[in-house]
């Protein structure tokens, strides 16, 4: 399976990224970064490239991809509507076009989050935004688009989060995580969870095309 992987320097990137690797059906991992990972591997093969919203210049690289893992990302604290929805909506739907391209029989695994609003019409910003990425994903590629609606990640294997407060959260939470999976199993996941469930979605794909908490351990096991 050749994949490319979109937001592998952030927490959720990264632990789909480990999961690749270490994945013998994955034969091929094309990273689209801005900035170099600093990691080597006989599978990676890094591409940086700087405009998140025309992908053109890199169009040869994604030929021949079998599943793109969209884990791209940010916080939608702060950010205006405009601002985010670039980021979100934007970057992924040239992901898409560009894929469409080059790879058209290519699987699109996005990550998306829990509460996202599929009907666009809520007073979440965010929850609309990542429900019109949703929407158009899934009409984009029938059949071949999956969801991921995460809600609290536990990062394993050494990943680590970009966010300086989930940082700061993180050692606290370790010992706290049996606990809270327990307490709140439709909730909380895991950076390896949600890795394998994307390798799994494009190897098996599970009959939902929108994967919440509980569907993606299931799928992650």
């Amino acid at each position: 399976m050749n994949v490319v992987l979109f937001g592998a320097t952030g927490m959720i990137g990264r632990g789909v990224l480990l999961e690749c690797l270490e994945d013998p059906t994955v034969t091929r991992v094309v990273a689209v970064v801005r900035r170099p990972l600093g990691e080597t591997h006989a599978k990676l093969e890094e591409v940086v490239h700087a405009n998140f919203a025309n992908y053109d210049a890199i169009e040869a690289k994604l030929a021949g991809i079998d599943a793109c893992l969209f884990c791209l990302g940010v916080s939608s604290a702060g950010m205006s509507e405009t601002d985010y929805t670039r980021v979100t909506y934007d970057f992924a739907m040239a992901a898409a076009r560009t894929l469409q391209q080059a790879s058209p029989s290519v699987t699109f695994c996005f990550v998306s989050g829990a509460g996202t609003d599929s009907t666009e019409k809520g007073k979440s910003m965010w929850a609309r935004v990542k429900g019109k990425t949703e929407n158009a994903l899934l009409a984009m590629f029938p059949g071949r688009a999956f969801m991921f609606r995460p809600g609290y990640i536990h990062p394993m294997k050494g990943v680590v989060s970009g966010t300086r407060l989930y940082r700061a959260f993180y050692p606290v939470s370790v010992p706290l995580y049996p606990v809270l999976r327990s307490l709140f199993p439709k909730f909380v996941t895991t950076t390896v969870a949600i890795g394998r469930a994307m390798i799994n979605a494009v190897r098996k794909p599970p009959s939902k095309h929108v994967l919440e908490v509980p569907d993606i351990n299931a799928l992650g096991t």
